[in-house]
């Protein structure tokens, strides 16, 4: 097992060329595959077979996993062996016909513009709540994810043409133009109270910094975000995904495509852009229920 699936991560790094955390999320669910093979005494993978696939899938579900673990675990193994199968080291493929388990979709949570405007004029007007302006400024006006919004360096943000720069998920930077009310918040923050912050820490280029002018971590983001829900009554809706989710589903109310918004957002498949969709045909239902004579 061990040189093919080390021929497959050269692949997802090489040829897909996916980010480290996505290879990472492979890499876990094949081993988990594996030693559930090896526990049936299968110890090489190119015996697998239909069956061992569909044991796999009642096991995950017996043990209380959800549709989606199981879906995402299924199309990682999915992946290596239609690896296996074209590269020649396999000539029938054990995932073939095995259908993947429904997952009801759940409903897109996202604030309301009445709420994000709730949101962003919660911060106060010293040094910290210039920087949190800042930051909930600049994540709804990109869309940007939380391990983007902390991994920011200050370079990264063009006040002058009004553009940001993020790195992204998979390594492929994306270019993202930000508002005005965006732009001024960042230029408050970088060139008025910044400094006060990283205090004598000078070689700090993170974007946002915590109290002891270090980078901003995942957790301190958080942590911030809770204290203005509560702030502006939305703390149980608010978190970065929700705030992600608002910039789409307002460009998508307000006319942007989907092909643009899906480049804004990063996303390698548009697939993952759709689901915005269903929230503008909701709208347009429940203005069609509402004002034709005969809904």
């Amino acid at each position: 097992m061990g040189e093919n699936f080390d021929r497959f991560t050269e692949y997802l790094k090489k040829t897909k060329k996916m980010s480290r955390n996505t290879q990472e999320a492979y890499r876990r669910d094949i081993l988990d595959f594996f030693k559930f093979i090896r526990e049936k005494d299968i110890a090489d993978d190119t015996q697998v077979s239909n069956t061992e696939i569909v044991s796999y899938l009642l096991k995950m579900k017996s043990g209380g996993l959800s549709s989606a673990t199981v879906n995402r675990r299924l199309a990682s193994v999915r992946s290596y062996y239609s690896f296996m199968c074209r590269s020649g080291l396999m000539q029938t493929d054990p995932t073939d016909n095995i259908k993947s388990p429904r997952i009801e979709r759940k409903e897109i949570e996202y604030l309301t513009i009445e709420e994000v405007d709730r949101l962003l004029a919660s911060p106060a007007d010293d040094a910290k709540g210039s920087r949190d302006r800042a930051m909930l400024e600049l994540m709804y006006a990109t869309g940007i994810r939380v391990n983007e919004a902390v991994a920011a360096n200050v370079e990264d943000v063009n006040l002058r043409i009004g553009f940001f720069t993020c790195p992204g998920n998979s390594g492929k930077a994306r270019i993202i133009p930000i508002g005005r009310p965006a732009r001024a918040a960042a230029e408050k923050y970088i060139f008025e109270t910044r400094a006060e912050l990283i205090r004598d820490n000078k070689e700090e280029r993170a974007l946002f910094v915590n109290y002891y002018g270090k980078r901003m971590t995942r957790q301190g983001l958080w942590k911030i975000l809770k204290e203005y829900g509560k702030k502006a009554g939305i703390a149980d809706k608010l978190t970065p995904h929700s705030l992600r989710n608002s910039f789409a589903v307002h460009m998508i109310q307000n006319g942007a495509d989907l092909k643009s918004l899906q480049e804004l957002l990063g996303h390698e498949d548009i697939s993952a852009t759709q689901i915005y969709l269903s929230v503008t045909k909701n709208k347009i239902k429940d203005v069609y229920d509402r004002t034709h004579p005969r809904a």
